[in-house]
């Protein structure tokens, strides 16, 4: 679930996990560099799927 209407490109294209793809235009969806994970969409209002997404992050980071 996207809201806005812009989006942040990494320097360093290594760090993209995920594209969405809107019309012509490829946008970043999600990024990660060592434990560090950042979304430019709410997955909190991706309903189930995007629910599952969090909780197996937590999962993953949590993990030792």
């Amino acid at each position: 679930y996207f809201v806005h209407s812009y989006s942040v490109r990494p320097l360093n294209d290594n760090v993209i996990t995920s594209n969405y793809s809107y019309y012509d235009k490829t946008i970043v969806a999600s990024v990660q560099k060592d434990n560090i994970y950042g979304f430019q969409f709410h997955p909190e209002k991706s309903g189930d799927t995007g629910l599952n997404l969090l909780k197996n992050l937590i999962l993953k980071v949590g993990s030792p």
